[in-house]
């Protein structure tokens, strides 16, 4: 059994007067997600307007440097009855009355302080100064001392023989507190944390209101109960008010009181909050109930509850998923002449050519990875439900609402490189981070290969826990978690081999290469490709990345190019005429699709061979048809491919047998 942790370090340096506000609490390292960490500050007297001061957090670490990297600007802030400040996230509890992002304070050796200045004064990788210096905390994680930041802070002449203070190891459940005795000798203590209240148990006792709901999620129609809940009955009647908007969600959306009494003596109250059914497809929205006013003498234990409020309104697309897919039903949008200069050329002319079209540096734009997420939540759009996204690898939806913001992606979406960032020798850039939109992109050219990172082409939408399964393995070496069908084998083949094309410097190879530059498995990904053609959803997304980046995969239109540069057709002068001159086979239809084996073709015009093949290539059957007919394909429930050639025209059509 761990025994908990119990440090009082005395400290030589003073407690002034003038300091104002000092730091009384700090939480840097918590259990499990690592979510609940806090900085308390105190003020001498009550209700102390903190206008005028800042909190900078500075980083210990070698390559920290002792440098700032987060701060916060105190204006407009107040301390409360009993002089505290709590800033934390919104999973600690009793809830700060200043929000940050989880997970941002981090582990020693570090160190935070006050000063009487401004946010500007400190922007990012500021080196840590006694300049305008108010307080000062220095701490650790069980973490050999920060030498050189204990001895900047000591030269300040108000503090001798500054410290660094240990919270304990990692995972601790601690946090380092501040004392003053009699004489104002200030020491330390790491213990159970007190957030809210005075470490010396003295000030006055708030009485703590808690938020609760029954669930975390209801559809437009439906009515919920908010109830709220005192720790102690009221000594006198108690009112506060509610706020329940947030974005998109407000006062149309719901109807209710918002206005809560708990009566004398009483300990709890409630209110019933039911949805509007409304026709408008707005997508999934979310409520964040909160107090608007509470009194001094009052705590929110928890706040900014959020609820998802279901829209029934969702839209469906007109073609299928990658596991039940459909073909023709989306048309290329390339223009006319897109590909034409790639007409009698093979080998090295043909790849430069190729790459001359998708790399115009005239032509094609980079967006932001922080704009990827606009274009995913579009172009990898549930077909089913236009309120979430379809993952790659787990081959299901979910809601668009459940993108991966902190450090637990369970359940949650985030953006998978098909070719790794770490095998591509790509990563974030400056200004990565900022989703400017459509109309604000760079230029950008074949030896860019920094924008590779942000290159939507190869980006997907992916389940968080699966991504990180998947790490930076070559495909052949991951085939996907287990039981998967396959769907996206095609898909994710052709956006490596885009890469390949688009940016100098990577390479689809056969094998399993170390090098930086090269991913494999070359041989596996023609597999892939040949087994699982372009569908209508991939084409859907092929068209929704061009209105962004004003470049195409050139393998979901045209398939055949990769026969010409990889595969059998290599040497072999390319020709669109032979490439394109499916258009007429397109109307040809399977019906039923998915079927129990028995399916009618509609649409044959002429001679048309009929080729089946199991999905992992193998040739099963042929046949030859002259006119719409009903075929008994006698094959056991799967998914096959069936070919259909007509004179120099074919087209693969992907079909589901129960």
């Amino acid at each position: 059994m761990k025994r908990p942790l119990l440090y009082f370090i005395s400290m030589c340096f003073m407690h002034f007067g003038f300091s104002q506000v000092v730091i009384n609490e700090l939480d840097c390292d918590t259990p499990g997600v690592d979510n609940m960490e806090f900085v308390e500050l105190l003020s001498d007297t009550p209700n102390f307007p903190l206008d005028g001061y800042v909190l900078v957090f500075f980083n210990g670490s070698t390559s920290g440097m002792n440098s700032s990297y987060f701060t916060i600007d105190l204006d407009g802030y107040v301390t409360d009855i009993n002089g505290l400040l709590l800033i934390g996230s919104n999973s600690v509890s009793p809830s700060p009355q200043l929000l940050i992002s989880a997970n941002v304070i981090q582990n020693g050796a570090d160190a935070v302080a006050i000063y009487q200045a401004d946010d500007t004064d400190f922007p990012e990788d500021t080196v840590a100064t006694i300049d305008d210096l108010i307080d000062v905390l220095i701490y650790g994680t069980a973490d050999a001392d920060d030498a050189d930041m204990i001895a900047i802070f000591n030269q300040d002449p108000r503090f001798t023989n500054i410290q660094q203070i240990n919270e304990g190891s990692g995972n601790n459940t601690n946090s380092i507190q501040r004392f003053v005795d009699m004489d104002d000798n200030v020491s330390y203590s790491a213990t159970t944390p007190t957030p809210r209240q005075l470490n010396d148990g003295s000030g006055i006792v708030l009485n703590g209101i808690s938020i609760s709901v029954a669930q975390s999620q209801y559809d437009e129609d439906q009515s919920f109960d908010i109830t709220f809940a005192s720790e102690s009955p009221v000594a006198e009647t108690l009112n506060f008010n509610i706020l329940l908007d947030n974005n998109g969600f407000d006062s149309s959306d719901f109807s209710g009181n918002t206005a809560i009494t708990i009566p004398i003596n009483q300990s709890s109250a409630s209110t019933t909050i039911t949805l509007i059914d409304d026709s408008d497809d707005e997508g999934d929205e979310v409520t964040r109930i909160r107090f608007e006013s509470l009194p001094a003498t009052y705590l929110a234990l928890n706040d900014n509850l959020e609820v998802r409020i279901v829209d029934n309104d969702f839209t469906v697309a007109n073609f299928g998923t990658p596991l039940n897919p459909t073909f023709g039903n989306v048309t290329s949008t390339q223009p006319g002449s897109y590909y034409n200069s790639l007409d009698g050329l093979a080998d090295a002319a043909l790849r430069q050519a190729l790459q001359d079209i998708i790399a115009n540096q005239n032509v094609v734009r980079a967006q932001t990875y922080a704009d990827v997420l606009d274009i995913l939540r579009e172009a990898d759009q549930n077909p089913l439900n236009s309120n979430q996204v379809w993952l790659v690898y787990t081959e299901q939806g979910r809601a668009k609402l459940d993108l991966q913001t902190g450090s637990n992606n369970n359940g949650k979406w985030n953006r998978e490189h098909t070719f790794p960032r770490s095998r591509g020798g790509f990563n974030d850039i400056e200004a990565d981070d900022i989703a400017d939109g459509i109309d604000v992109f760079w230029t950008t050219k074949a030896d860019s290969l920094r924008h590779g990172n942000s290159d939507a082409h190869a980006l997907r939408a992916a389940d968080g826990p699966e991504n990180s399964t998947r790490g930076n393995q070559h495909y052949g070496q991951y085939t996907g978690p287990v039981a998967n069908q396959g769907s996206f084998y095609g898909d994710v083949a052709r956006a490596v081999l885009y890469m390949d094309i688009r940016y100098n410097g990577l390479e689809i190879v056969n094998g399993f290469p170390s090098m930086t530059g090269q991913l494999g498995d070359l041989n596996t990904l023609l597999d892939w490709h040949r087994n699982d053609p372009p569908d209508d959803y991939e084409m859907n997304r092929n068209n929704v990345v061009y209105t962004w980046q004003f470049n195409r995969n050139p393998f979901i239109d045209q398939p055949d190019l990769v026969e010409y540069i990889w595969g059998n057709n290599v040497g072999d002068p390319w020709s669109q005429v032979l490439s394109v001159s499916q258009d007429d086979l397109r109307d040809v239809k399977i019906i039923p699709n998915p079927s129990n084996g028995v399916i009618r073709l509609s649409g044959i015009i002429g001679r048309t061979e009929l080729i089946i093949y199991s999905i992992d290539g193998r040739r099963l059957n042929a046949m030859t048809v002259n006119s719409d007919r009903s075929i008994d394909l006698n094959v056991p429930s799967g998914i096959y491919l069936v070919q259909l050639v007509s004179e120099d025209k074919k087209i693969v059509k992907k079909l589901i047998v129960n």
